[in-house]
């Protein structure tokens, strides 16, 4: 038996964004059909407010596997990710490891496709000013992944430290703006933050924008206001928004449908109404992207393979 191990550099190289995109809204609506076996996330506080380790384990119908994850806000600002993560990918037919993935840059791929592929639906077809409050990893994705699927016109970025944003600015083409002025106006908003408390808020928000929030993971923990969060709310998984997400929890908003119900034609994407989808991640994601990204590398290898050796 050969188990593989794939780094950060492998799997991004593996991973395109158009079939990440799509990989995601294909497995989403197979967990809402009720096609994926996971239990909720299950987290470890080691350290509460800056340390947490996290265990996702998943099965669909192609692939199997479990991710293990670091949380660790106390490493913003520091050369090491606030967020790192290892999947281990096995056959669903048989049990058999075949890899192990370096998943921190799989993480926050995947979670800016799933946003993508929301957006895809949500968003007006005519949006054009994108603004990012954040301005890190995710950050970075989002502005990738959501440009696959809408033509911005105009970036604006926030960030609680200045240096960061104006960074993020100089490297992208972005305009620096405070929270309030990047948001008011803005066709598609991402919140990509640890925030503790909002800092985004509904009022700032034009009729018909689209808010992809995918910060703050935990239940103490939110980005929007009680007014961004009584709009049009969707998520991946209702049991997992439920149980993890502060934004949701403290609101007390409700949850109008899984995205996995509006991409199987189960529940309308309203696109003319102002629309929130919430983010926590689920450990099918993350399988259904490991799969992706084995199954081009094995790919790639195997016409590599032949070749060599035409015979």
């Amino acid at each position: 038996m050969v188990v593989i191990h794939l780094d950060d550099q492998a799997v991004r190289s593996a991973l395109r964004w158009d079939e990440l995109i799509d990989a995601m809204e294909r497995v989403l609506t197979a967990f809402s059909s009720g096609h994926v076996v996971q239990p909720l996330r299950n987290w470890l506080t080691v350290e509460e407010g800056n340390r947490y380790l996290g265990v996702m384990p998943a099965v669909t119908r192609d692939a199997m596997g479990v991710k293990v994850v670091s949380l660790y806000p106390r490493n913003a600002g520091t050369r090491i990710p606030t967020v790192m993560a290892t999947i281990l990918l096995m056959r669903p037919e048989t049990g058999e490891p075949i890899a192990f993935l370096d998943a921190t840059a799989l993480t926050a791929m995947r979670t800016a496709a799933v946003s993508a592929a929301v957006t895809r639906r949500l968003a007006s077809p005519d949006s054009r000013v994108l603004a990012l409050l954040g301005s890190g990893v995710e950050a970075r994705t989002h502005l990738e992944a959501l440009s696959q699927v809408r033509q911005f016109d105009e970036v604006r970025v926030w960030s609680r430290t200045r240096a960061h944003a104006e960074r993020f600015a100089a490297q992208h083409g972005a305009k620096v703006m405070d929270a309030e002025s990047a948001v008011r106006g803005a066709d598609v908003v991402v919140t990509a933050t640890p925030a503790r408390e909002p800092i985004l808020k509904g009022a700032w928000l034009k009729r018909g924008a689209h808010v992809n929030a995918i910060g703050a993971p935990m239940p103490a923990w939110r980005e929007l206001d009680d007014e961004a969060m009584s709009n049009v709310l969707v998520v991946e998984s209702r049991e997992a928004a439920l149980h993890e997400s502060g934004d949701i929890i403290l609101s007390k908003a409700r949850i109008h449908a899984e995205v996995g119900e509006i991409f199987a034609g189960a529940k309308p994407g309203p696109v003319s109404e102002t629309t929130v989808y919430k983010s926590v991640g689920i450990a099918a994601e993350d399988i259904a992207a490991a799969k992706l990204a084995f199954d081009t590398i094995s790919r790639a290898s195997d016409s590599t393979s032949e070749a060599r050796d035409p015979a």
